[in-house]
């Protein structure tokens, strides 16, 4: 950021700090009439202790998600809405490619039972199901992690390997490379197809292309989001029948924009 960037930075910092004050003297002169609306101090991205997330320009980190402390994320990464990563006392890194989904927990100790405290690596490739925990254990290459799963302190998912949705995998366990583990405590189950094997790296595919589609819609500007919408009013109003009788020839509801690369196109 430059002097100008951090000037304008500044200036607007103290204009909400204005905002909030004058808002608690209006509240405290309102006495019992007052309506409270409490303004979130929420930051996706946040750094403490001196520890600061790295985040490649690629990758997408949603709204509603924090990314705390010591944490690194690789190119074309996605961490969805709701996640936390707290790397307040030790590291988390996310390598490339990878998909952290909704409501999951990535943590790190600073103290636990064996006294062997480790960072949280999370490899390329890899697909973390919906509300998951992963907490100072180790997910390598193009693993898989379903849905409600935990990951224990020191336990290893090793390139290749997939947990079941709802699994627990205990403190130092370490699943092989091209097996499914089940259960709690997660077990053996069985060998990966080679359907399963070859769908590892396909979803990992497409939740990177579906990150750039929710990172473009993030970034539009409230006129944009006024755009589409008048858009939107404007084809629910529009007869092709009744034009072409007219002989009116207007512009055609798009699709749905997915990138050139995107695996899926149906609908969604």
């Amino acid at each position: 950021m430059g002097t100008l960037g951090r000037v304008v930075f500044s200036l607007g910092k103290a204009a909400r700090s204005t905002g909030q004050a004058l808002d608690r003297l209006g509240s405290r002169l309102q006495g019992g009439y007052v309506f409270k609306d409490e303004v979130s101090k929420h930051q996706t991205i946040l750094g403490i202790f001196n520890k600061k997330p790295v985040i490649e320009e690629s990758a997408f980190v949603a709204p509603g998600a924090s990314v705390v402390g010591e944490v690194q994320i690789g190119e074309n990464s996605s961490i969805w809405y709701g996640c936390v990563l707290r790397g307040d006392v030790h590291q988390i890194k996310v390598g490339a490619e990878s998909n952290i989904q909704d409501n999951t927990v990535v943590n790190v100790p600073k103290t636990n039972v064996s006294s062997s405290i480790e960072p949280t690596i999370i490899g390329n490739r890899v697909t973390i199901g919906h509300n998951s925990v992963l907490h100072a254990c180790t997910v390598e290459d193009e693993s898989f992690v379903g849905m409600g799963s935990t990951i224990l302190d020191g336990a290893v998912v090793e390139k290749g390997a997939m947990v079941a949705a709802g699994s627990v995998v205990a403190e130092k366990t370490r699943v092989p490379s091209g097996q499914i583990w089940a259960g709690s405590p997660a077990k053996f189950l069985r060998d990966l197809t080679a359907e399963e094997r070859s769908s590892l790296t396909v979803n990992a595919s497409i939740y990177t292309d579906l990150a750039e589609v929710h990172a473009f819609e993030n970034r539009k500007t409230a006129g944009d989001i006024e755009a589409d919408k008048a858009l939107r009013r404007k084809w629910e109003i529009q007869s092709d029948d009744y034009d072409s009788h007219l002989g009116i020839v207007r512009s055609k509801k798009p699709d749905i924009a997915f990138p050139n690369n995107m695996i899926s196109k149906g609908a969604h």
